[in-house]
């Protein structure tokens, strides 16, 4: 199964913003195999507003997109515009079921936040949405804040908090094979509950890592995606790409 992860496409932060994603998403049109899922982990736009929802619901067209919120968005005009339902300030999660495996698309914001937290009714969702999946059936968690540190001040001090709630409920559960997450706009790879934890690049900006540079984000570099291949022995191999 190929996974293609987007994140971080903050519609409306820059004038770039919108060609950028019109160039990930045409590279993804374009490839000789066409992705088992596309997912976008969150911050789809950049200040929440529907006119951005807008624009991304006209970029993404006919595409079969799963998608789950960041810090950067409003649940209300999210639902609206994203999802055809009634606006609702409550957290947005979800199930899809993609070529045999399950994916489970959690909101990890805050409203009004930067750092994120599963609150009490995702993890309720969380634990539903495991405890129903048959044991044989893979299942990816996605998210849109870290769980753990990435040795990064920045991000770390807005990363999502109260992890072991999180590690508990997917702990009890060995079909869960990887967690997947933005925020971070780096390539990076960690692991979580003895899972795999793969951090997407952003589509919008870079962020400068200190051992490089003393800017936290660099809008020159081109936009990068994750391509993550789930095997037939459950086993998640990650490679990530510069669209240029």
């Amino acid at each position: 199964m190929l996974i293609a992860h987007v994140s971080d496409t903050h519609i409306g932060a820059t004038d770039d913003a919108t060609p950028r994603t019109q160039r990930v998403l045409a590279h993804l049109d374009a490839l000789r195999q066409p992705p088992d899922a596309v997912l976008i982990t969150g911050d789809l736009a950049d200040h929440g507003a529907e006119a951005e929802y807008a624009e991304l619901r006209d970029l993404l067209g006919e595409r079969d997109v799963l998608l789950c919120p960041g810090n950067h968005d409003r649940r209300a005009p999210y639902r609206t515009v994203l999802l055809g339902a009634a606006p609702d300030d409550g957290p947005i999660n979800a199930v899809a079921d993609r070529d045999g495996a399950r994916f489970v698309l959690l909101d990890s914001s805050i409203p009004g936040e930067d750092g994120g937290r599963l609150d009490d009714e995702t993890l309720a969702f969380l634990t539903a949405a495991l405890d129903d999946t048959p044991a044989d059936r893979r299942v990816i968690v996605a998210f849109h804040h870290p769980p753990v540190e990435l040795h990064v001040p920045f991000i770390d001090g807005i990363r999502q908090r109260d992890e072991g709630r999180l590690a508990a409920a997917v702990g009890q559960h060995p079909n869960v094979v990887a967690l997947l997450c933005g925020h971070a706009h780096t390539p990076a790879a960690s692991t979580f509950a003895g899972r795999p934890l793969l951090v997407a690049p952003g589509v919008i900006s870079t962020l400068g890592l200190p051992w490089e540079t003393a800017d936290i984000v660099d809008y020159a570099r081109p936009p990068a995606i994750a391509y993550h291949l789930l095997d037939d022995l459950g086993r998640v191999t990650t490679h990530y790409r510069l669209i240029v």
